[in-house]
């Protein structure tokens, strides 16, 4: 891989984790304001059933929407994203909390899915849109990972600042 290309990849992939996490913001913000303040949802027609889903057990996480739970987590994924490589104490390990995270939410976001398919019978399309950026997420973040690995291992060990 060409040494120009890379910053253009990288910044490509900065671009995709930033899109899909403020999608992902949107949906949850959405997701928690219906559920903080008892609004009816929308649902598609013939897209499911997000009533059911959102009214469910499995809807609130120790006493917390999981909307507010995964405002958090989109939140904290973009300002990481956005301005982790200008935070010195978190520069150099802003890849690896950006993929720890969103390995963390796409795994919860599979448990869920679960849920929705087996035990609720019911899917919600925003739980799968939200689903659908964190797994784009993990995808962008491992690929940034084994970019920069290789990088790392064809310079010979040297990693620069500007990646």
């Amino acid at each position: 891989m060409p040494e120009k290309k890379l910053p253009q990849i990288l910044q490509t992939n900065t671009s995709i984790i930033q899109a899909a996490s403020l999608i992902g913001l949107l949906v949850s913000g959405y997701l928690a304001y219906v559920k903080l303040f008892h609004v009816a949802i929308y649902c598609t027609p013939g897209l499911g059933n997000c009533e059911t889903v959102n009214s469910s057990r499995y809807s609130i996480l120790f006493g917390i929407p999981l909307g507010v739970w995964g405002l958090m987590g989109y939140i904290a994924l973009f300002l990481l994203i956005t301005f982790g490589k200008k935070i010195h104490f978190l520069s150099e390990n802003v890849d690896l909390t950006v993929f720890a995270i969103s390995l963390g939410g796409f795994l919860f976001s599979i448990y869920l899915t679960t849920l929705e398919l087996f035990v609720i019978k019911a899917i919600c399309q925003w739980c799968i849109l939200s689903a659908v950026m964190m797994t784009t997420i993990f995808i962008a973040s491992v690929f940034r990972l084994v970019v920069k690995s290789a990088k790392l291992s064809l310079s010979g060990g040297k990693l620069y600042a500007k990646d």
